[in-house]
């Protein structure tokens, strides 16, 4: 009896895994050749480029010092490092060779021309969401007006059998649902085009969504908030932690000059999805991202209440000789009140720290990244800069003002060892300098 049970279950085993085979298999697509060049209007060649800025294809598709797009760039996973492949018109190693229809089935699919499933490293369950005609614009821009770079593809850091990538189709079966973005009757047209926007080419959720054991958005948690390169990603959601809410004109104004008077500025992996990404987008674009996050934070416009909130942080802010009792108010007086104390009202470029997200985050990152390495004028505001204090400051001395800041303005619980968060994010960036 045991044999017969166990003898089925080895054949129901064998059964169901060639059945996975069957379903895993993607044909290959006959390659095109360049003997008889495309042609594309210019039209769609710039709404191309526009868009393939909008979703930083380059950014992902571009390793420190490589030629644009030509791949390799390192991205570290809870599972091993991935790199980034060479997307430019080259025949032999990028995607010269693609049809329309291979790259289509690239994005809407994660399956590339060969037949092999793509690792969600690349956003597919994003990209699924996009029109055919805005794939074939990328498509356009990228055959068009991209040079073709030869390249060798570095292997991915991924442990077997995670590095199989038929197993991706079971992934997708668990946590993929394909198909064009369906518009809400129920919802404004600018709504919805933001909706289009945020969930298909920006894939905001891919670094604003915490993700499961098994490495996929958390549906029960979107834009919740997430880690992202040793930085805070924040949550786009009403668990933000900036008492002054995200209303839809500060989400617009954020991402099209990489500023909110009211919120700071995008530093760290953030800077270039704004100012080598979204703000290539039109202001109308832009705006419907605005609403349709607003949306998602419940944030309303209350002039009254923001202007309290506001009025009580510049108060608090205010210089006092008593700051020079202990370190971090002293240092916070001599250092950094200069530029982050502002009379009557805040000034663009100099966030108020007392409604700063980056004070409030359950974890310090992005506040030291900043005291540390600073945001150059290229990251943050033209012609505006945060000097780095890296070699200026001790350890101690980071923590001290960090401290300090969440002690005296706001109310949230202290950060525990300081100083040796400090030194970790210290050491991360030097050894990747």
């Amino acid at each position: 009896m045991f044999r017969s049970i166990l003898l089925g279950s080895v054949v129901f085993g064998v059964i169901g895994f060639i059945g996975f085979l069957i379903y895993a298999h993607e044909p290959a697509i006959d390659p095109i050749t360049q003997d008889n060049p495309q042609g594309f209007d210019p039209e769609t060649v710039e709404k191309g480029r526009i868009l393939a800025a909008a979703g930083y294809c380059s950014t992902c598709h571009t390793a420190e010092g490589g030629a644009p797009f030509a791949g390799n760039l390192p991205m570290a996973t809870g599972f091993g490092t991935i790199y980034s492949t060479n997307i430019t018109p080259d025949v032999e190693t990028g995607i010269g060779a693609w049809s329309q229809v291979a790259f289509q089935r690239a994005m809407h699919e994660g399956v590339d021309r060969e037949g092999q499933h793509l690792f969600p490293a690349f956003p597919y369950n994003h990209f699924t969401k996009m029109t055919d005609e805005d794939v074939d614009a990328i498509y356009a821009f990228i055959m068009t007006d991209v040079d073709p770079v030869p390249s060798v593809q570095k292997e991915n850091g991924l442990p077997f059998p995670l590095n199989l990538r038929f197993l991706q189709a079971g992934w997708k079966l668990l946590f993929v649902d394909s198909g064009v973005y369906q518009a809400d009757a129920s919802e404004s047209d600018a709504w919805n085009r933001g909706a289009y926007l945020v969930e298909g080419v920006t894939h905001c959720g891919a670094c604003h969504t915490p993700r499961n054991a098994l490495g996929a958005e958390r549906e029960d948690d979107r834009f919740g908030g997430a880690e992202v390169e040793q930085w805070i990603a924040p949550a786009l959601t009403a668990a933000n932690p900036s008492p002054v809410p995200w209303t839809a004109a500060a989400f617009a104004e954020f991402i099209e000059t990489g500023s909110a008077q009211l919120h700071g500025i995008a530093a760290g992996p953030m800077s270039p999805v704004v100012h080598a990404g979204l703000r290539e987008l039109s202001e109308d674009d832009l705006n419907a991202i605005g609403v349709y996050l607003a949306d998602q934070d419940g944030a309303h416009d209350s002039d009254a209440e923001v202007a309290e909130i506001v009025n009580a942080s510049l108060a608090e802010g205010q210089p006092d000789k008593s700051y020079r009792m202990e370190l971090g108010e002293r240092l916070y007086a001599t250092t950094c009140a200069a530029c982050h104390y502002n009379v009557e009202q805040i000034v663009l470029g100099r966030p108020d720290l007392g409604i700063n997200s980056a004070t409030r985050f359950s974890e310090p990152d992005n506040l030291i990244h900043v005291i540390l390495n600073g945001v150059t004028s290229p990251e943050g505001i033209p012609g505006v800069v945060m000097p780095s204090f890296r070699t200026a400051m001790s350890d101690e001395e980071v923590a001290a003002i960090a401290a300090y800041l969440r002690a005296s303005r706001t109310d949230e619980a202290a950060w525990p060892e300081l100083s040796q968060k400090v030194s970790t994010i210290r050491a991360e960036a030097t050894a990747s300098e």
